[in-house]
């Protein structure tokens, strides 16, 4: 889901900005549950090497809109298939 600047996450889900140096981020909501994926664990460590720890506003994640979107793909059918295995489903969006 695409936020605009002024949108406020509501309970269980975080305001994510998403984008690479030099594009605009998007800002995008996710349920929490997103943090504790392998897969998204990995876009974490990812940002914090670009960014830090440190930084006002949104989370901000350093990968194209296509790949976010790709990503976020793969974990919702991952979730709603009970978990299946993320090598089968990185192809099925």
């Amino acid at each position: 889901m695409a936020d605009n600047k002024n949108t406020k996450a509501k309970k269980g889900w975080l305001v994510v900005a998403v984008g690479l140096d030099g594009d605009e981020f998007r800002r995008f909501t996710i349920p929490i549950t997103f943090l504790h994926h392998p897969l998204f664990l990995q876009l974490l460590d990812s940002a914090r090497e670009t960014y830090g720890y440190s930084a006002e506003g949104p989370l901000r994640l350093p990968c194209s809109v296509e790949d976010f979107l790709h990503l976020r793909c793969v974990i919702d059918r991952e979730r709603r298939a009970g978990g299946g295995h993320v090598g089968l489903l990185l192809h099925a969006c």
